[in-house]
């Protein structure tokens, strides 16, 4: 701005990202977790899992936003990772499951619109355009909040989706009970998830567009994760070991 030389600023190195291996449950660790859910948090763990949407910028709130399609077998993704719409598969496992959680999801709303509270609140300019919207039951909640709470911003009563954090909490309380010792949160699901896929033989450029990435290199980190288990390359160690046997 005040245009001055400051030849000091060429040494200065641009900071490298390092690239980091995501943490990586094998499939009998991610059974071992989800038996130790329960309730809505085992159906929310069991589509992060085996559906795999991003859990948004919230980690988590996404599925709890969503509404399955189960005739199709299919969940639409609004606004996934970079903002855009995708189908990804609906497992037959969870159909039985999802009815039960909707029709839970359904008292509520009757129950709510009975007593005349305010609806959802809508995104970006909807509830401008759709006053009413918000309070259909096509707007609610997968899996909602099992209280009122007021909207900081506008002061409105109203009923919110399970809130992030109770969910990460009973994902972490799950995996100290299982004895892993990794660090695992919800969002490493969405590894698995990769992982699984790619280890079962599936097209990587599938996985891209299940998982939304740009990019397939993003995607091919999980291709890393699978040489770490040796399902790739032998160690020379073991052939040695094998031909002194």
């Amino acid at each position: 701005m005040l245009e001055l030389p400051l030849p000091w600023m060429a040494e200065i190195g641009r900071p490298v990202a390092k690239r980091r291996l995501p943490v990586v449950l094998s499939t009998d660790e991610v059974a071992a977790v989800l038996d130790h859910l329960q309730g809505e948090h085992a159906l929310l763990a069991r589509l992060l899992a085996f559906v795999r949407h991003r859990p948004a910028d919230r980690r988590g709130a996404a599925a709890a936003r969503e509404r399955p399609g189960l005739s199709q077998r299919a969940l639409s993704v609004r606004e996934g990772k970079g903002g855009k719409d995708r189908v990804v598969m609906l497992p037959d496992s969870l159909v039985a499951d999802l009815r039960a959680q909707l029709a839970r999801s359904r008292l509520v709303w009757s129950a709510d619109a009975a007593a005349g509270q305010a609806g959802v609140e809508l995104p970006h300019a909807l509830e401008r355009e759709y006053p009413r919207a918000g309070s259909s039951w096509s707007w609610f909640w997968l899996f909602p909040q099992d209280r009122l709470s007021t909207d900081p911003r506008s002061g409105v009563i109203r009923r919110h989706h399970l809130y992030d954090d109770t969910f990460q909490r009973a994902f972490k309380r799950a995996v100290r009970q299982t004895g892993i010792a990794k660090p695992a949160t919800p969002h490493t699901l969405r590894h698995c998830f990769a992982t699984h896929l790619l280890q079962a033989g599936s097209d990587i450029r599938t996985v891209q567009e299940l998982l939304g990435h740009a990019d397939v290199a993003t995607t091919m980190i999980s291709t890393h994760v699978m040489r770490m288990g040796g399902m790739a390359v032998r160690s020379p160690l073991d052939r040695l070991a094998v031909a002194h046997a």
